[in-house]
This record gives structure tokens, C-alpha cells and sequence, in this order.
């Protein structure tokens, strides 16, 4: 009987997610259309910018240093040992670009950002706010939306090129300090390795992640049931599948930007 009843709550919980996926995919497309039209609400926009950016910044740029920093300790020993030290700053410099800092800077937004968009939004929609904003003829999508998926286009591209500077810097930093990599060699290295179309294709990474948190919080915030309990599930439920689209999406990303032999697409 507890069994029966288990997998009926598993298949109901798992139902409602897809509907709440699909309702994810429509909310984008309404945005898009509601975007072409030149509908931003430019107060609410630039709160955000504000909230997504700079107030995510320290806990970025903290995380990317030492991301960079355990990364050229787990890789600058085996390369010495193979006598290809002067390949450390470019190995860092492609890793940080192509995958670590797009990926681990989307991370930290969908727990910092995606949470707050799902409860602030829940909580106005449990509380009735968005049934009063369409009493005051506003739309939701204008007012509350677009400028938190705005915010996210714009601003993690920016944090993911910061964290990218400082990744490097904590590796610069453990390379020279630890393994006595010269500086020179270290950033030229990274110059030789590095093109500067994986710096652009990195922060294209970086926006598509951006919109997808901002789609996915928002949705979870605007179909939030349930009082309180019910914030508290669409904000944690949020959180997981962003982190789930966002690792997918970016398999894809990187088969279409960099599959190969060791050289990406041509831009």
C-alpha cells in the first residue's frame, strides 16, 4: 500500500514537472514576442542589473580565484614532470575560458539568482500580488520578467569575463609561488593557447546560461501553489533544474563551439 501510494506521489511530482517545464518554454517565447514589441520596464531593469551584477560579484570572482588556484595544482606537477611546465598558463587559460567559468559562474547565480527570482515571485503569487498587477492592467511578464532575464544576459557574460581574469590570477599566483613557473612563460603560454574567439564564445555561453536561470526562476515563481510550503518547494525545485539545464545546455553549446580536433568552429 506505502509503495502503491510512493509511486503515485513520484509520478505526480514528476508530471508536474514537466508541465512546469513546458509552461518554462511558453514563458520564453511570450518574452521574446513581448521584447519585440519594446515592452521593458526600465526602473525594474535597472534593479536588477544591479542585484544580478554587482551583488554577485564577490562570491564569483572568490570562487573563480580558487578554482584556478586548485586547477593548476591538480595539472602544473605532471606537466613538470613531463617537462611541459611552459604549458600550464595555456592549459589554465583554455580550461577557465571554454568550461569553468561559464559553467561554475552560472552555478553560483542559479543558487544566488534563480533562488531569489522563484521566491519572490512564488511569494507574490500566493500572496495575490500578480492578480493585483493585472487589476492595474500591468502585465507580469513586462514587469516582473523581463527585466530579471534582461539582468542575467547582461550581467553573467560580465562576471564570467572577471571570473575568467581572476581564475587566472590565482593560478599565476600558485604557479609561480609553488612550482616556479616564471611569469613570462606562464602568460604567454595562455596568449598561444588562448584565441579571442573563445573569450566571445564563452560569454555567449554565459548569456544563454543567464536567460535560462532567469526563465526557469521566474516560471517556477509564477505557477508557485501552496502558501509558504509551496515557495519553499518552487524555490528548491528552481534551483535543481536550472542546475539540470544548464549543465545539458551546455553539452550542446560546446559540441557546436568547439567539437574538433583541437580547433572550433570557425565563428
Amino acid at each position: 500500500m506505502s509503495q502503491t501510494i510512493f509511486k503515485s506521489s513520484l509520478f505526480t511530482d514528476l508530471w508536474r514537472w514537466i508541465q512546469r517545464l513546458i509552461t518554462a518554454v511558453f514563458l520564453g517565447g511570450q518574452v521574446i514576442i513581448h521584447l519585440l514589441k519594446g515592452k521593458i520596464h526600465r526602473r525594474n531593469t535597472v534593479e536588477q542589473l544591479a542585484a544580478v551584477g554587482p551583488d554577485s560579484l564577490f562570491i564569483a570572482l572568490l570562487t573563480a580565484i580558487f578554482v584556478g588556484a586548485v586547477f593548476t595544482i591538480q595539472v602544473a606537477r605532471e606537466f613538470i614532470n613531463f617537462g611541459a611546465g611552459n604549458l600550464v598558463g595555456g592549459v589554465l587559460a583554455v580550461a577557465l575560458t571554454r568550461e569553468l567559468t561559464p559553467v561554475l559562474t552560472a552555478v553560483i547565480l542559479a543558487g544566488r539568482v534563480g533562488s531569489a527570482f522563484a521566491a519572490e515571485i512564488g511569494t507574490m503569487k500566493v500572496t495575490e500580488q500578480i492578480d493585483a498587477l493585472f487589476m492595474l492592467k500591468t502585465d507580469p511578464i513586462d514587469y516582473l520578467v523581463i527585466p530579471r532575464i534582461i539582468a542575467c544576459l547582461l550581467m553573467l557574460p560580465i562576471l564570467t569575463l572577471l571570473s575568467l581574469i581572476t581564475g587566472m590570477i590565482g593560478g599565476l599566483l600558485i604557479a609561480i609561488n609553488i612550482y616556479n613557473v616564471s611569469d613570462t612563460v606562464f602568460l604567454d603560454s595562455a596568449r598561444n593557447f588562448l584565441d579571442i574567439w573563445d573569450i566571445f564564445k564563452a560569454m555567449i555561453k554565459a548569456g544563454c546560461f543567464g536567460v535560462l536561470i532567469a526563465i526557469i526562476g521566474c516560471s517556477w515563481g509564477l505557477t508557485t501553489t501552496g502558501g509558504a510550503k509551496g515557495v519553499g518547494q518552487s524555490t528548491t525545485t528552481a534551483v535543481v533544474t536550472a542546475l539540470l539545464v544548464i549543465f545539458i545546455s551546455n553539452f550542446f553549446l560546446s559540441w557546436l563551439m568547439f567539437q574538433g580536433t583541437g580547433a572550433g568552429l570557425a565563428p
